[in-house]
């Protein structure tokens, strides 16, 4: 496992994003066609990840396997597949990368975990200079393409953006 990023990410509006070409993502194709609801992967090379604190400064991981990692005790975990168009790079919304470094595989899997969603949703604006409640990690490893999944569902805010979010069709 390489640790590519552990540090604390400025969201609004309750998103942040994992590109892999120079261009924004498209919400309306983000999350076209999936059962999940926190990481879209329908926009190619790009993810839409999902985070219960509206605004403010969020606890974030970032991590390339070898191969598929264990689920560890996450409760909210979803899975997506990623084609990356070139380097990758976590953007806060509306920022410049916080990190970057190459995908040279064909295709990844990706594992957006989650936890605390619940927690940070009744309180969804931080202080500036506090982490929220919730933290996140996105775990990557090489893997054919395949469709998403809900891998586990523990709280009532994964379970309204697994059923109630963004457009899906």
């Amino acid at each position: 496992m390489r640790l590519l990023f552990d540090d604390l990410v400025f969201t609004s509006y309750g998103q942040m994003y994992f590109q892999t070409a120079p261009r924004s993502i498209d919400l309306d194709r983000a999350f076209q066609g999936q059962i999940n609801g926190l990481c879209g992967a329908g926009d190619p090379g790009m993810l839409f990840l999902v985070t219960s604190t509206h605004t403010g400064s969020i606890p974030v991981r970032v991590s390339l396997w070898d191969s598929e990692p264990d689920l560890g005790d996450w409760p909210d975990i979803v899975e997506a597949s990623l084609v990356p168009h070139g380097d990758g790079g976590l953007l806060p919304w509306g920022e410049n990368p916080v990190v970057e470094f190459p995908l040279p595989a064909e295709s990844y899997r990706v594992r957006w975990n989650c936890r605390g969603m619940d927690v940070s949703a009744a309180e969804p604006h931080v202080e500036f200079g506090f982490p929220s409640p919730d933290s996140y990690e996105l775990m990557l490893w090489p893997a054919p393409v395949a469709p998403d999944r809900i891998v586990r569902q523990g709280s009532t805010q994964a379970a309204y953006w697994h059923s109630e979010g963004f457009t899906k069709s």
